[in-house]
């Protein structure tokens, strides 16, 4: 599989040095595993009745604020509650329909991932910056935009220049991916969306369409959540600030924390392009180093988290809903042993956290240069 790109004059592609059949063999089981099993692989009943909870318990945290009948502490520990509901919705529901991978049918995909609205974020800059760049260009400095996580305070691979701020970076990184949902709401999607490119993808014509529907998604939500609770609820408009930043606060450190488990821990690699812009492996085998598992045999995890914690079965089979990554992630992992590739996972949450945390201590290292 060959991946172009451009980067100026030059085109990053993947050409692999040694040619491999390990995705070709790795996606002919997959199939067979659901052909032989008569099984679709997309949303059973299980995943409904996931979607159907984590929006029915959005929205009634969302009705329990709005019915004022709550005190102050009360209310901040709901929406502290909503956030972290508006990131299982992204993890859920959101990112399996932008996917297409929840249903068969289009129209069932665009009406549900129109739930991404409830993050505060824009379904169709997902589907660019996600969909087609990081999925992609996974970790590929000046690709993959979405390890520049606060470029110039984080750094997270050898090729980036060093500041002397970053040997503080793993202290204060937690707090800044915190603040990650904030900045998608009032800044993130109208930079990209009229930046020219994004990361090295041509982004300058959108259909018109979705410049209405950017302005039209985000002013429904601030309506909904800054101007409707001004109006109804007795309290201060800057404990009803407060309140927002803090269910943001939740949102962003969850959404973060997933992501950076799943690609910045220990082993995951951050590959640089050739002079000629290529990156010598296979498509396939760049993505098993460059993501990892965390807690795969956690059902608290796998449940809450929207197989988000199998991000390896996910990058490889990314049209695949993650009700089924448990099953398929047997076949992968058996397969990537067989073709001796890595297949990096962290048996926790807090090992993946703690192996997220020593790589930030590493990466702030002023040692730690390119050569």
């Amino acid at each position: 599989m060959v991946n172009t790109m451009n980067k100026g004059a030059v085109s990053l592609k993947f050409i692999p040095l040694n040619r491999t059949e390990f995705f070709a063999t790795v996606r002919r089981r997959v199939d067979l595993y659901f052909s032989e099993r008569q099984l679709s692989t997309h949303a059973n009943g299980a995943m409904w009745l996931k979607a159907v909870f984590f929006l029915g318990t959005y929205a009634g945290l969302y009705g329990l604020i709005l019915s004022n009948q709550f005190s102050g502490w009360a209310t901040l520990g709901l929406a502290t509650l909503l956030g972290l509901f508006a990131a299982f919705i992204g993890f859920n529901v959101s990112h399996d329909a932008l996917h297409d991978a929840f249903s068969a049918e289009s129209r069932v995909n665009r009406m549900l991932g129109r739930s991404f609205c409830l993050v505060g974020a824009s379904p169709y800059m997902w589907r660019i910056m996600h969909n087609v760049v990081h999925h992609t260009y996974t970790n590929i400095p000046g690709h993959d935009e979405d390890i520049d996580v606060a470029p110039g305070l984080i750094r997270l691979d050898t090729s980036e220049p060093y500041k002397p701020w970053q040997r503080f970076q793993h202290l204060y990184a937690f707090p800044l991916y915190g603040l990650a949902s904030l900045s998608w709401v009032f800044r993130k999607d109208y930079i990209k969306f009229f930046k020219k490119k994004i990361g090295q993808h041509n982004n300058a014509n959108h259909p018109r369409r979705e410049y209405v529907n950017l302005f039209l998604y985000k002013a429904a939500y601030y309506v909904a959540f800054l101007v409707l609770p001004l109006l109804v609820l007795d309290f201060s408009w800057w404990q009803i600030i407060l309140g927002f930043v803090v269910m943001h606060v939740a949102e962003g450190l969850m959404i973060g924390l997933i992501f950076q488990l799943a690609h910045v821990v220990e082993g995951t690699s951050f590959p640089v392009p050739g002079q000629l812009g290529a990156i010598e492996e296979a498509w396939a085998v760049h993505q098993m180093q460059t993501t990892a598992n965390f807690a795969p045999k956690s059902r608290i995890a796998t449940f809450f988290c929207g197989g988000l914690n199998r991000q390896i079965e996910h990058h490889l089979f990314p049209k695949i809903c993650h009700i089924h990554y448990p099953a398929i992630s047997v076949i992968v992992k058996q397969t990537a042993h067989e073709f001796k590739l890595p297949y990096l996972e962290n048996p926790t949450f807090f090992s993946a956290l703690g192996s997220h945390y020593r790589m930030l201590k590493k990466m702030g290292q002023a040692e730690l240069q390119s050569v």
